[in-house]
This record gives structure tokens, sequence and C-alpha cells, in this order.
């Protein structure tokens, strides 16, 4: 692993960098960041409570090359407390240098101190890179389909 890159935790001053990984990432995988998403992108890098953003930046270097969000969850078949790898995004020319691995084991370092007993993420299934990497890492298709549904915050005020 190059030792030119140093890891730091989002802070609210790097808000602009968060949502434009979130803008690229998202892109890139064929679906354009909506306004909610951009919304809940500046949460977390305001410090949301239920999520952790670190960002790698290369020393001396012009801004981040990569970011990692993780978030909190609880799962009854996963024995409690777990983790969903939200976003994982490397600028197209920062790939290939170990810099996904190296955010992962964060992750998983992450998870393991805040008790987590499981850790999910979320592919596109033509991303056979990403596929692999996390396949080699001990991710696996759990042979089952994630499914969403966008919930309307109440009307009402109440």
């Amino acid at each position: 692993m190059s030792d030119d890159l140093r890891l730091v935790p989002a802070r609210a001053e790097d808000e602009a960098a968060v949502l434009a990984f979130a803008r690229a990432m998202n892109a890139e995988d064929g679906h354009p960041l909506d306004p909610a998403g951009e919304a809940a992108a500046r949460r977390v890098a305001r410090g949301e409570a239920n999520a952790r953003c670190w960002l790698m930046h290369r020393t001396g270097g012009a801004g981040a090359v990569s970011h990692i969000v993780l978030t909190i969850g609880f799962s009854i078949q996963h024995g409690g407390r777990d983790g969903f790898i939200d976003e994982l995004y490397v600028r197209p020319e920062a790939r290939g240098a170990g810099i996904g691995r190296r955010l992962l084991a964060l992750a998983e370092r992450e998870a393991r101190a805040l008790g987590f007993a499981a850790l999910h993420l979320e592919v596109e299934r033509s991303n056979d890179r990403a596929r692999r990497l996390y396949g080699t890492l001990g991710y696996a298709d759990n042979d089952r389909l994630l499914m969403s549904k966008r919930l309307e915050p109440p009307s009402g005020g109440g």
C-alpha cells in the first residue's frame, strides 16, 4: 500500500467532497443522486449519528481521491447490531492502487469496534471489478434480492 495516502474522518468542511463523491458514484452506476440523496450526503458530512464517513487523501495532493460511508443498523437474523457500507467510491484515476481494500479494512475495523455482528454492502450486478474485490475479502452473495421503498416523511408536522 502506498504510504502517500492518508485516511481522515469527514468533517462539516468536507461536505462538498462527500457530495461530489456521492454524485459521481451514483452517476457512474446510472442513477443520478436525487435531492433527498444530496441532503443525506450533506448530513453524513456534518456528523449524522447513524453514519460514519472517511476520505482518502494523497499526501500533498489536491483533494480527496475516495470516500467510504458506513451506516449503522440492527438485524435479528445477523445477531444484533450490523452495518451497511452505503458508499465506497474511488476516483477512476486512483483505481487499482489498493485504496478500495484499505477503505474496506477500515470499515471492518470500525464495525468491530462498534460491536457489529455483520457488515453488508450492495454492488451493481454489472460491476465485475468490485464484485471480485468484495469476494476476495469474504463478502458473499446471500442469494437474496435487496428491495427498497422510499418513504415520504409524515405530513401534518406531528
